[in-house]
């Protein structure tokens, strides 16, 4: 099994938002990141909109529903208890991904005053409200992934919920990296318990062309890695296209 790359988008709505301007344009940028290798395309839509909006988010839908990109994944990460915020238009987390119906919902447990995502789900207090949300989207064919720590006891609970897969939450082990030893391990054994309990895995979060490769070739079923912060800053020196090439390589190399 190969890993597949899926560019979170995120950064690039940043930037545009920085100016009243349409430039640089997400689906632009989707589309070089398809073309030069990513198998599917992640965002992140926060409720301040402060990278990608709503209207980022359909407008990739549409991309993604022409028949040349079919074999393309759309992944919308997100907290699926953000409610809808009348003073500028986001529509809440669980309306919009209803409304476009991605093939997977990363359910995400970051607050709003969070900078980026820093930890996982805590499934002690939420498995009751949280399973109800995974049944309403995989009834809508939607596959789900829950935001986990490499924590045995909360993955043996993702999996009575009924996720379909969950998320590593990497950063520890990039912060951690080149002594990355004792962490790696964690994230070793909790892969090969997910993957008895039948859980697919992912990984995102600070993953980059140094730690990718390690990562992917010690931590077994690694099925996706989302990766976009370290892209964007690497495009600015390479070029998107390129960029995405080398993390491409990557992947190709270890299957």
């Amino acid at each position: 099994m190969r890993t597949k790359l899926s560019v979170n988008l995120n950064k690039i709505a940043l930037i545009r938002n920085s100016r009243d301007t349409v430039i640089p344009s997400v689906v632009e940028a989707a589309e070089i990141a398809i073309t030069a290798g990513a198998e599917g395309i992640t965002v992140h839509p926060r409720p301040d909109q402060r990278h990608i909006r709503p209207s980022d988010v359909r407008d990739i839908a549409k991309l993604l529903a022409q028949e040349k990109y079919s074999h393309i994944e759309f992944n919308i990460e997100g907290n699926p208890y953000a409610p809808a915020e009348a003073s500028n238009g986001y529509p809440g987390f669980l309306a919009l991904v209803a409304e476009v119906k991605p093939h997977q919902a990363t359910l995400v447990p970051d607050d709003p005053t969070q900078l980026t995502s820093d930890h996982g789900w805590n499934l002690s207090g939420e498995s009751n409200s949280l399973g109800k949300i995974i049944d309403k989207l995989k009834d809508q064919n939607i596959r789900v992934s829950l935001f986990m720590e490499p924590d045995q006891k909360q993955i043996e609970r993702a999996a009575h919920i009924g996720t379909d897969r969950i998320e590593f939450y990497t950063g520890p082990y990039a912060d951690a990296f080149p002594n990355h030893e004792e962490i790696l391990k964690q994230f070793i054994k909790s892969a090969e318990q997910a993957g008895e309990l039948g859980l697919g895995i992912n990984a995102g979060h600070d993953l980059n062309l140094d730690n990718l490769g390690m990562f992917c070739s010690e931590v077994p079923g690694v099925e996706e890695v989302s990766i976009g912060h370290a892209i964007i800053t690497d495009a600015l020196w390479m070029g998107l296209a390129n960029t995405v090439q080398k993390y491409r390589t990557i992947l190709d190399n270890l299957a």
